[in-house]
């Protein structure tokens, strides 16, 4: 039951964001707080620093998803649609149809987060932990703050029982999205885990 707790709350947090290319009226309006004549990474590193001082859980959500969609937006018109066809393959139960489409990201845009961090989710799910840390580990080495992939690393140490580094995981995440309740639980549930195991 923790671990369908946890693979949840992955699914949640690092999965990709659903209707990607769509904007609701509260991150549209989280977005014009941006100027919109700064660059791509300006941009993105006033969203972060907004998301780590928003504490109101509802605008923090906004905040994120507009990162969400700075990530998704591969700047190829060719990458987008392929990992919209992922993500029309996922959602048909073919993931190995959605594993090519990801492959093939991968190879036309190696340096685009969102294809490393998507294949990381698809071999989490598929039960392929090494491969999805090794995806993961690609994702942060090109976007540290990707707290998506964070909480999926925090999710496979848990799967192997690493409750400590799992913690730190946890910790790191919420450095970055403070606002973040399932997080914060997850890392609460992990303190009183280890706590009880040293009484």
């Amino acid at each position: 039951m923790r671990f369908k707790s946890v693979f949840a709350t992955l699914l949640v947090l690092a999965a990709p964001f659903p209707g990607a290319l769509a904007q609701t009226s509260d991150t549209a309006a989280v977005a014009e707080s941006v100027p919109a004549e700064t660059s791509p990474a300006a941009r993105l590193d006033a969203l972060f620093d907004e998301l780590k001082h928003q504490g109101d859980q509802e605008k923090a959500k906004a905040i994120s998803d507009n990162i969400r969609l700075a990530w998704r937006d591969s700047g190829s018109a060719t990458v987008n649609f392929l990992m919209l066809q992922s993500d029309k393959a996922i959602a048909e139960g073919k993931d190995t149809a959605a594993f090519d489409y990801l492959d093939e990201v991968i190879q036309l845009a190696p340096t685009y987060v969102e294809g490393w961090n998507q294949r990381a989710t698809l071999h989490f799910k598929a039960g392929n932990y090494r491969k999805s840390m090794s995806d993961i580990n690609r994702v942060l080495a090109l976007e540290p703050r990707h707290f998506g992939a964070i909480a999926g690393m925090a999710a496979i140490l848990t799967s192997y029982g690493r409750d400590e580094r799992a913690m730190e995981a946890w910790q790191r995440f919420l450095d970055i999205y403070p606002a973040e309740r399932r997080a914060q639980k997850s890392l609460g549930d992990l303190a009183d885990k280890l706590a009880g195991s040293q009484t």
